[in-house]
């Protein structure tokens, strides 16, 4: 099972994150994003992954989400998103491993892309397979839209 990275997105902190067409990541994450640790960060959540078809599910609602939003770094499409879960491994491009650590919780600052505020559209215990994943890395490299996103074996 495969998908294709959608969009890479960073910020100086905070969201939206904007795309960007490739990036190094490190054992922090990717290089040059930035987010306030006590948060956000860390060897467990170096990196923050979503699907596009959540995302566009959520838009087809009347949200005004879209990629980068949310606060993701990596938007990924193609993919049976209920698959994507802590403990899976999975390789973004020919050098870049993670594996998936826990469902990211929602967050307040999120409250704006939804017509109502209510971001709980994002949680993993009530929205099972609508949630954003954290992970770690395993190995670092260069990560580019376009990008396979596969399990690794």
């Amino acid at each position: 099972m495969s998908g294709e990275v959608h969009q890479i997105a960073v910020s100086g902190g905070g969201v939206p994150k904007l795309p960007i067409e490739a990036g190094f990541v490190d054992l922090s994450g990717l290089i040059d994003d930035g987010h306030f640790e006590a948060f956000h960060g860390g060897p467990d959540k170096a990196l923050c992954l979503y699907s596009l078809e959540v995302i566009e599910s959520l838009a087809a609602e009347g949200h005004s989400i879209v990629p980068g939003s949310a606060g993701e770094n990596v938007t990924v499409r193609g993919m049976d998103w209920t698959r994507v879960v802590p403990g899976t491994r999975w390789l973004i491009g020919k050098e870049v491993e993670i594996e998936v650590t826990h469902f990211t919780p929602p967050c307040k600052k999120n409250s704006r892309w939804f017509s109502d505020g209510d971001f709980s559209r994002m949680s993993q215990q009530l929205y099972p397979g609508r949630s954003r994943v954290y992970a770690r890395i395993l190995s670092e490299g260069v990560i580019s839209r376009g990008d396979e996103f596969a399990q690794a074996s």
